[in-house]
């Protein structure tokens, strides 16, 4: 079965679009939750590919918009409410995670017949990864880990200190998005929270306090989060693994739109590997 853009409705917080992929027989399935990265959303190129290949391995796949992505409910495909992301931070994609993941094993939830509540993956690709890293270290019902192209650090990242002193002087700044042309803000906020938050944010200290099972794959070429952050990444937890697909990128060949029918083959040997690892 194939639920699309549910919405987790939060008491004076952005609403959640979700959806929910899985086969309705009535037996219990790992739970896999999948985080977008930076500029990212749900529906992005072959996601619900993705998907699909992860349900019919009896798995109940769910992927999400954080709540300031710049995604609506009525249009959670690209970024019509760029006033939203501006207002975006770490925190609050950690407190976005928080919440869906205590929907998805509430009581009231309507599938909960179908999920095993001790079994939950997450799944983070880029920044989604780093925010999957720091939300396994805090909650014990995650029992295991994978990053598909994770970055190792926030503190280092464009979006987080560039620019910081104009930055902080006009209160906002732009980043191009080159697929879509659109200058997106970020408010002089992201900063301020990053560093009130900087001890609970450092990935590093995160991922070695980490128990459950972690599986890091990253593209060697990948251009956009360079390879050598996976290999430090599994240089801080001497018990995760390390995947490593030779001759792609950052989204393993994938691109948006995505018109084929079937992955690319980077993208399905990620998709294979990391199904493996969930059922092992």
């Amino acid at each position: 079965m194939i639920f699309k853009n549910k919405i987790l409705h939060r008491t004076e917080k952005k609403p959640i679009i979700w959806d929910a992929f899985f086969n309705s027989n009535g037996k219990r399935k790992p739970i896999v939750i999948f985080c977008h990265g930076y500029k990212g959303f749900k529906d992005w190129g072959s996601w619900n590919l993705v998907a699909k290949r992860f349900s019919r391995d009896q798995l109940f796949f769910v992927k999400f918009n954080f709540s300031h992505n710049g995604g609506t409910t009525e249009n959670p495909i690209d970024f019509t409410d760029l006033e939203a992301f501006a207002e975006n931070n770490y925190s609050k994609e950690i407190e976005d995670l928080d919440a869906l993941l205590n929907h998805l094993l509430s009581q009231e939830f309507e599938y909960k017949n179908e999920i095993d509540i001790t079994d939950i993956t997450l799944i983070g690709h880029s920044r989604g990864g780093g925010i999957s890293i720091i939300k396994t270290r805090e909650d014990k019902r995650i029992t295991k880990l994978i990053t598909w192209a994770s970055i190792c650090d926030f503190g280092k990242r464009t979006a987080t200190i560039s620019d910081l002193e104009q930055w902080r002087e006009k209160g906002v700044k732009y980043i191009l998005n080159g697929r879509t042309k659109q200058k997106m803000p970020h408010n002089f906020q992201f900063y301020q929270d990053y560093k009130i938050h900087e001890q609970r944010l450092h990935i590093e200290t995160a991922i070695k306090q980490i128990s459950a099972s972690i599986l890091i794959i990253h593209a060697k070429n990948d251009s956009s989060i360079p390879f050598e952050e996976a290999i430090t990444l599994h240089s801080w937890n001497s018990k995760s693994k390390l995947l490593v697909i030779d001759n792609s990128n950052h989204v393993f060949d994938a691109s948006h739109p995505w018109e084929p029918k079937i992955l690319p083959p980077a993208l399905k040997t990620v998709v294979e590997e990391s199904i493996a690892f969930i059922k092992n």
